[in-house]
């Protein structure tokens, strides 16, 4: 993202309204936001699709190297609301980075 769709995606998320607009502009754009993790013994693979009936679609791909047979594929809905929620709240093992860090440097690489 450009800076400029950075400090919007910050103020977004000071209001429900502001920040359904943000995703719905974001998802318009980027028909699908997408990512993968994979430090050689478990990988993740996942993408993000907003539709207008479940709000974000979320297709997890997870497995792991040493033994498990086959991939497992779930796939989760969760509102913009509840995104925007989770964004507000959940921090991961590193606790300086937050949800909406990982949005940002998700969405970079898509730009580029």
């Amino acid at each position: 993202m450009t800076v400029a769709t950075q400090t919007q995606f910050k103020e977004a998320l000071s209001s429900k309204e502001k920040f359904n607009d943000f995703i719905s502009d974001y998802f318009a754009t980027h028909k699908f936001l997408s990512g993968s993790y994979d430090d050689g013994i478990y990988f993740e693979n996942y993408q993000v699709h907003l539709d207008s009936k479940n709000g974000l679609v979320i297709t997890l791909i997870t497995g792991s190297y040493t033994g498990q047979a086959f991939p497992i594929k779930d796939t989760e809905n969760i509102s913009v609301e509840g995104f925007r929620q989770l964004i507000l709240n959940k921090k991961f093992a590193d606790k300086t980075t937050s949800l909406s860090d990982v949005f940002h440097m998700t969405a970079d690489t898509i730009d580029r």
